[in-house]
């Protein structure tokens, strides 16, 4: 079986809302995609977690946005 991932943030990925670099993706259950600045990322939480989207933060980017967040990057 092959696992799908999706590539790490980096400094081309600019927020949707104010082109700021982005430093959360937010995977819709439709199977959109959001790329948010920290700013409206806590701005727009509260949908993003009703919505159920699957919240991944840059390990650059500390944001208390859900304790279900995975982090993007190298584990150590």
């Amino acid at each position: 079986m092959t696992t799908l991932t999706r590539p790490e943030l980096t400094a081309a990925d600019r927020c949707d809302r104010c082109s700021a670099a982005a430093g959360v993706r937010a995977l819709l259950p439709s199977g959109g995609e959001l790329l948010f600045c920290g700013h409206h990322a806590r701005e727009h939480r509260d949908r993003l977690i009703a919505l159920e989207a699957e919240i991944q933060q840059s390990d650059n980017e500390m944001l208390e946005l859900d304790a279900s967040i995975k982090r993007e990057g190298p584990t150590t």
